[in-house]
């Protein structure tokens, strides 16, 4: 973890599956996701993008948020870096208003790699290798919580991204990265919380 993007660089060595680049929000991009939540309570885009098109895609999709340009902005630079750090043409990308958890169980991706940054509410937990039971994923859970199931090891604690933190999870399907993909789950919300998370993906 690192206050300098060029964190992320280091998704490549072969025994990182976690890098997070530590950014602070501006103030002011509260003021506009409380405007989407107002305007928009159902608000989610899935789209695939480039550097080169991710400005019109997001002005077509805050087209009525008058707030909007430092998060706008944002999207764009991520768009681009994730695109660059990978030598993508094209990425997935996924931005959703939530209220309630997306993925509730610790569970890896099947992706290379996945980037992960909560603009609004609590962001992201994830498990440290040495944490995970990886028997008690999917299936080996027998339907039983992760507090219950095993899946953490004794005297481990759950860790937590931060609002504003930009993460790299190396899925699965990295190379030579088989039973090794970041274990994670969508954070349990209060009522009443809301959730805007971006993901961005590679394209196949």
């Amino acid at each position: 973890m690192s206050e300098h993007y060029s964190v992320l660089a280091d998704i490549y060595e072969d025994d990182i599956n976690l890098a997070v680049w530590k950014r602070p929000l501006p103030s002011n991009m509260k003021e506009c996701i409380e405007e989407i939540i107002l305007k928009k309570p159902a608000f989610k885009s899935i789209m695939t993008v480039s550097p080169n098109n991710i400005r019109e895609h997001v002005r077509e999709c805050f087209a009525d948020i008058e707030t909007s340009k430092e998060l706008s902005e944002h999207i764009c630079l991520l768009v681009d870096m994730f695109c660059t750090l990978f030598d993508l043409e094209y990425a997935g990308l996924r931005l959703k208003l939530l209220d309630s958890p997306m993925c509730p169980k610790f569970h890896v991706d099947k992706v290379p790699c996945r980037l992960i940054t909560t603009f609004y509410g609590s962001a992201t937990q994830w498990l440290p290798h040495n944490a995970v039971n990886r028997t008690k994923l999917g299936a080996g859970s027998e339907g039983l919580s992760d507090e219950c199931s095993g899946i953490i090891n004794p005297d481990a604690t759950v860790q937590q991204l931060s609002s504003g933190d930009v993460a790299l999870l190396k899925g699965e399907s990295w190379y030579n990265n088989e039973n090794a993909g970041l274990v994670h789950r969508s954070p349990i919300l209060a009522q009443n919380e809301h959730r805007l998370l971006l993901t961005l993906d590679f394209v196949n």
